[in-house]
């Protein structure tokens, strides 16, 4: 108990005499997307990201609110169970609505308060990165930090409230109902864009925790990131790799990250991989419910989705008329990319992006239905023949960069 005692937590505690003061009015709050979101100049700039686990920096995030612990219990109605939104490592999370009863200049608009677990000290660090790096970032596919708290031993964060949920739930939930494909390559793509701006910095962020609980969807289904809280900066100057203890979510982890610990951004196009083969086929990444050589999702689709007899048959049933035979190829073709063995052989995400762009408008009736062999063999994905990859992943084009990062001058994401 007592106050924040160690030198990181003082640094949080000026901070937050600093920024309490604070007030979001609605005029200000209607400034212009390119006043308030940063370029990619800012996220680019080393030295705007180099700094993330020093709280003394959240000071300087003006367009985060310093909230009270008094403020975050009144909107909560003091942390009320029917306003309980979800649970997770960190905490528990609620919903909420700040307005200027809360605050004076406040504009209205519900939030979800997560509360930091007590209990663990692995707490803080996610609680204080998640502030660094969203208190930095800002972008239409990442989840928005409203504000956060931190008084005595009470860590905060407060977020835009995003209506519908997780995809996890959407796809997984027996009373949902089943997504379109039209939603689901809508989801891909969103999602795509949020992890291209995180890697497209001069110094890359790396998610490390990229699955479909972490994938929020707001009331149009636009896909937002969350959960910043093992987040990494990426490797600097020479260095290839972030060496790093292993964390994140079984089924979803790149193989070479859990057998090295060596973090890089192809770890999360990897995991990329898992989720859209997630959306392709409706099923979650380990399940030990179906049958043993069932249980891992990649090792049991993996192998299909290049093969033209097996491809169309691990496609979720209830999707059965919504897409084109094209789309299907050109959907599994890039999974199978991002799930390679071999870090080098997988896409940057922002040619993930420019490939599942196409994708949106097709149909059933969009373009020839054709085999899987004249597919491969004559209209490939654009990323596969702009990066030399052939079918077994193994003549691939060399890394623009050492590092597993893009090395363009500005972010391709549209």
């Amino acid at each position: 108990m007592g106050n924040c005692g160690t030198r990181e937590e003082n640094a949080v505690v000026a901070a937050h005499s600093q920024v309490q003061q604070l007030q979001m009015f609605p005029g200000k709050n209607a400034l212009s997307e390119k006043k308030h979101t940063r370029t990619f100049s800012d996220i680019s700039d080393s030295s705007s990201l180099r700094n993330f686990e020093d709280t003394r920096n959240i000071s300087i995030y003006t367009n985060v609110i310093a909230f009270t612990l008094f403020e975050l219990e009144t909107i909560t109605k003091s942390f009320r169970p029917d306003y309980v939104l979800g649970e997770g490592g960190f905490g528990t999370v609620y919903k909420g609505y700040i307005d200027e009863n809360v605050r004076v200049g406040l504009k209205s608009l519900p939030v979800a308060v997560k509360v930091l677990n007590k209990d663990g000290h692995q707490g803080h660090r996610e609680w204080l990165t998640e502030v660094n790096f969203l208190g930095q970032l800002r972008h239409p596919n990442l989840v928005k930090l409203i504000g956060y708290c931190c008084e005595d031993d009470h860590r905060l964060l407060v977020y835009e409230f995003l209506f519908r949920g997780s995809l996890e739930n959407h796809l997984f939930r027996k009373t949902a109902a089943p997504l379109s494909w039209a939603t689901r390559m809508s989801i891909a793509l969103g999602a795509a864009k949020g992890l291209a701006f995180l890697h497209n910095a001069e110094r890359p962020v790396i998610y490390r925790d990229f699955k479909t609980s972490n994938i929020l969807l707001d009331s149009d289904y636009t896909a937002k990131l969350s959960d910043f809280g093992l987040a990494k900066a990426g490797p600097e100057g020479d260095e290839t790799h972030v060496s790093t203890r292993v964390m994140g979510t079984y089924g979803y982890a790149a193989p070479e990250y859990v057998m090295t610990g060596h973090l890089t951004a192809r770890s999360d196009v990897y995991s990329f991989g898992v989720v859209l083969l997630e959306l392709l086929t409706g099923r979650r990444s380990v399940d030990k419910t179906r049958p043993s050589k069932e249980h891992s999702l990649v090792d049991w689709a993996r192998p299909k989705l290049n093969d033209k007899r097996k491809l169309l048959q691990i496609i979720d049933l209830r999707l059965e008329g919504q897409y084109s035979v094209r789309a299907a190829q050109k959907a599994c073709s890039l999974a199978y990319y991002c799930l390679s063995q071999n870090p080098k052989a997988r896409p940057l995400m922002s040619d993930v992006v420019e490939t599942l762009e196409p994708l949106l408008g097709s149909g059933p009736s969009d373009g020839p239905i054709q085999t899987i062999q004249s597919f491969t063999t004559s209209r490939l994905p654009d990323y596969r023949t702009a990066h030399g990859l052939t079918r077994n992943g193994v003549n691939c084009r060399a890394s623009p960069s050492t590092k597993c990062s893009p090395a363009v001058p500005a972010c391709r994401v549209r």
